[in-house]
C-alpha cells in the first residue's frame, strides 16, 4: 500500500514512521510530505532515506492513505484536496474532530463506525484516546454517569520546541525561546491550549466533547482539568468514574485485564503502578491505582498512563489505517506477480 505521511519531519510524523515500521504495515511506497521549507530534506524509513515532497506531488502520487500530522490549519486547507483525489486521510489535528460529518475514531472503542465512504477520519486528542480505551469496557458493563479527570501531560504534547525549553531551563538557560508563558522545569502549569469564556481551556473541552462523541453517548457527563508537567514519555490521568450500577473491584480488574489495548499495572504493595517513564515507547494504555471512591456510591478511581506520541497520536492513526485495510475499506495496491 502506498502511504503518505504529511508532517513527516515533525515529532509525531517521525513517530508515525517508526510505528509503521515496527508494526510491519505493508508499505509498498512511502511518500513523506512537509511544508515548502522542508521539501528536499530526507527522512529515514526501514533504514532507507526518503526525500520529502510537496503536497501537490503527494496528491499526484495517489497514495491510498495519507496520515496527517501537520496542524489544524494545514489539515483544513489540504485534507479535502487529498480526499477529492480519492485518498483516505487520517488526521491527527483537532480540525475535523467535532465535525458532525466526520468520524472520530479510537479503534478499540468505535472502529465499527467506519465505512468505505469515510475519506477524512479524525484522530482524537491524545488525552481523550487513552482515557476512553480504559472507560469503554467499563461503560459497556456498568454504564458511566460522570467522569472527573485531571491530567498530568508531557511537554512532548506541545512539540519539539517545548522539549527544548524544558532542557534549556534544566541546564540553566532561561533566555531561550519560550513556548510556555512560565518556566516549565520544576513547575506545573494548569494551562494547556487557550482559555475559553467558560474558564476552561480548549484542551479540557476537547476531553469533554470528544469523549461523548467517541463513546456514542451524550448522557456521559465529563469535567476536566488539564495540566502540563515537566516530563517526557507520556501523559498521566487521575480518573474518577461514577457508574449507574455498582461493581466489584475484582470484576473491574478482570474487565480491564481482558480489554484490548489495556495493560493493568496495579500492585501497590510492591510499588507497581503506571508511570510515563515505563510507558514511554509503548503502544498500550496502562491502568493502575484501581480503587473504590469511598466518598460516593458506584464510583471508581483509576490512574491511566500512555505514551502520548504513540497511542495518543501515531499508533492510533496507524491502527485506523490497519483497520481500513483489514476490512477492505480502502483500496490497496495491486499485487504484481
Amino acid at each position: 500500500m502506498k502511504i503518505a505521511v504529511v508532517g513527516a519531519t515533525g515529532l509525531v510524523g517521525g513517530e508515525i514512521l517508526k510505528v509503521l515500521e515496527e508494526r510491519n504495515f505493508p508499505v509498498t511506497e512511502l511518500i513523506p510530505v512537509a511544508s515548502e521549507r522542508s521539501v528536499g530534506k530526507q527522512v529515514e524509513f526501514k533504514g532507507k532515506p526518503y526525500t520529502v515532497v510537496s503536497f501537490e506531488d503527494a496528491i499526484a502520487a495517489k497514495p491510498a492513505i495519507a496520515i496527517f500530522s501537520a496542524g489544524g490549519s494545514t489539515s483544513l486547507a489540504l485534507a479535502p484536496k487529498f480526499a477529492e483525489a480519492g485518498i483516505v486521510v487520517v488526521d491527527n489535528s483537532s480540525a475535523w474532530r467535532m465535525d458532525p460529518t466526520k468520524k472520530l475514531v479510537v479503534p478499540e472503542v468505535n472502529a465499527d463506525v467506519l465505512t468505505a465512504e469515510d475519506k477524512i477520519i479524525a484522530n482524537p486528542n491524545c488525552s481523550t484516546i487513552q482515557m476512553v480505551v480504559a472507560l469503554k469496557p467499563l461503560h459497556d458493563r456498568y454504564k458511566i454517569k460522570r467522569v472527573v479527570v485531571s491530567t498530568y501531560q508531557s511537554v512532548t504534547g506541545t512539540g519539539k520546541a517545548a522539549v527544548d525549553q524544558l532542557f534549556a531551563e534544566r541546564n540553566g538557560d532561561n533566555e531561550s525561546t519560550k513556548v510556555y508563558p512560565h518556566p516549565i522545569d520544576l513547575n506545573v502549569l494548569p494551562h494547556i491550549d487557550v482559555f475559553l469564556d467558560n474558564g476552561y481551556t480548549k484542551e479540557e473541552m476537547k476531553m469533554v466533547n470528544e469523549t461523548k462523541k467517541i463513546m456514542g453517548d451524550e448522557s456521559i457527563q465529563v469535567t476536566a482539568t488539564t495540566v502540563r508537567i515537566p516530563t517526557i514519555g507520556g501523559h498521566s490521568e487521575a480518573v474518577n468514574v461514577e457508574f449507574e450500577n455498582d461493581f466489584e473491584l475484582s470484576d473491574v480488574v478482570t474487565i480491564l485485564t481482558n480489554a484490548e489495548g489495556v495493560v493493568v499495572q496495579d500492585d501497590p504493595k510492591n510499588k507497581v503502578y503506571p508511570m510515563p517513564l515505563t510507558a514511554h515507547g509503548k503502544d498500550d494504555v496502562f491502568v493502575g491505582r484501581i480503587r473504590r471512591d469511598e466518598s460516593q456510591h458506584n464510583t471508581l478511581n483509576m490512574w491511566i498512563v500512555a505514551d502520548n506520541l504513540r497511542k495518543g497520536a501515531a499508533t492510533n492513526a496507524v491502527q485506523i489505517a490497519e483497520y481500513l485495510l483489514k476490512n477492505s475499506l480502502v483500496e490497496s495496491d495491486p499485487v504484481i506477480a
